[in-house]
C-alpha cells in the first residue's frame, strides 16, 4: 500500500473533470464524477504496479474546490445551504466563488451540511402520480 493517503484534486473541465496528484505523477480524466474515480483508481494501481504495491480505495482521497464544487453541484444552492447550517449567506458566497478561503473549522461546517442534504435526498422516495 502506497506510504501515505493519495490526494487527487479534483476540477471541471468542458468535456467532463479531470483529476491529478500533486505528490505522485498520476493524472486522470472522465466524463461524469463516478467514471473520474473509476479511472484514478485504474491510473493509482497503474503508477504502484511495477512496485507491486497494492492501493486500497480508501487510501485516495478526492478533493473539489468550492468554485468548482458549486459549479458542477448546481443542484445545490448556496443560500439554501447558509440556511440549512447556520452561515451568513454572503460569506458561504465569498467562499463559493473564491473571494474568501474558509478556515477548517467552516469547511467542516460546510462539508457536514452538504453531507446531511445528500442524506436526506438519498432517503426520500417519489410518489407516482396517475
Amino acid at each position: 500500500m502506497a506510504k501515505k493517503k493519495i490526494i487527487m484534486t479534483v476540477e471541471k473541465t468542458d468535456t467532463g473533470f479531470s483529476a491529478y496528484s500533486e505528490d505522485y505523477p498520476i493524472f486522470t480524466t472522465g466524463r461524469s464524477i463516478a467514471e473520474l474515480i473509476n479511472s484514478a483508481y485504474e491510473a493509482t494501481e497503474f503508477y504502484f504496479e511495477e512496485e507491486h504495491i497494492k492501493v486500497e480505495p480508501n487510501a485516495i482521497k478526492f478533493e473539489i474546490d468550492f468554485k468548482q464544487f458549486f459549479k458542477y453541484y448546481k443542484v445545490i444552492n448556496a443560500k439554501f445551504l447558509a440556511a440549512k447550517i447556520g452561515m451568513n449567506a454572503t460569506l458561504l458566497s465569498q467562499y463559493v466563488s473564491g473571494t474568501k478561503k474558509p478556515s477548517a473549522k467552516q469547511t467542516e461546517k460546510i462539508l457536514n451540511g452538504i453531507h446531511q442534504i445528500g442524506q436526506e435526498l438519498s432517503e426520500i422516495n417519489l410518489l407516482q402520480t396517475a
